[in-house]
């Protein structure tokens, strides 16, 4: 009864290796005709118009044209610098023309100031010489002085008429030497004569330097 079952357990031993190894068999012929077909898909697959391909083309696309926006920002950097350079030499440019201006400036300010100075000093010089020279103007003015004290009111004005009454009377005279009349009142002064006094019978009086002379209708003419 034992071996029977010896029997049995060792033939179905035996077909579990058979059906093992055929199995394995079977699984490895399976796996090399997979990498035979792979090989064959990858041998025989285009990449040329392909999803991979247009995947890469689109992400190349995308890397170009971030490139070329970079490269256009720099350009109006750079056209930005350029503007800059320009505006500073344009400043530089107007700063020294500003200064020049100011250096002229003081220049003529100065060379107006040494005007002024020398001016300054000849009149110096010129006060300084004046004293030797106050003894002739004394002279003249005393000349001056007595020719005015020999004049005479008739030589120069001529009593036209006498107007008014009482307090309120007032003269009309001709200047002799330009033939316009002046109306005169008692206070007035004509030529250095102050008016003393107007009346109708001794017609006016003036006086200067303390003498009295009268000018009258008569005498006028």
């Amino acid at each position: 009864m034992l071996n029977k079952k010896f029997l049995v357990f060792c033939m179905a031993a035996l077909i579990a290796c058979v059906c093992v190894g055929a199995h394995a068999e079977t699984a490895d012929a399976a796996a090399e005709n997979m990498e035979q077909v792979s090989a064959d898909a990858v041998a025989d697959y285009e990449v040329e118009g392909s999803l991979f391909q247009q995947i890469t083309d689109l992400e190349q696309e995308k890397v170009l044209m971030q490139l070329e926006k970079e490269r256009a920002q720099l350009d109006l950097e750079l056209d930005r610098l350029a503007a800059e350079k320009i505006k500073l030499h344009m400043e530089i440019d107007t700063l020294s023309g500003r200064a020049e201006a100011q250096q002229q400036e003081l220049e003529t300010e100065k060379a107006k100031l040494a005007a002024e100075a020398a001016k300054l000093e000849r009149e110096k010089e010129a006060l300084a010489a004046a004293p030797t020279q106050s003894s002739p103007a004394k002279s003249y003015s005393a000349s001056s002085q007595s020719d005015d004290a020999d004049d005479s009111i008739s030589d120069m004005y001529r009593l036209v008429n006498v107007i008014g009454a009482g307090s309120q009377l007032q003269a009309t005279v001709e200047d002799l030497a330009t033939g316009q009349n002046k109306r005169i009142k008692v206070g007035a002064v004509i030529n250095g004569f102050s008016v003393k006094s107007i009346s109708l019978d001794d017609g006016v009086v003036f006086a200067k330097d303390g003498k009295t002379q009268a000018l009258n209708i008569s005498s006028g003419k």
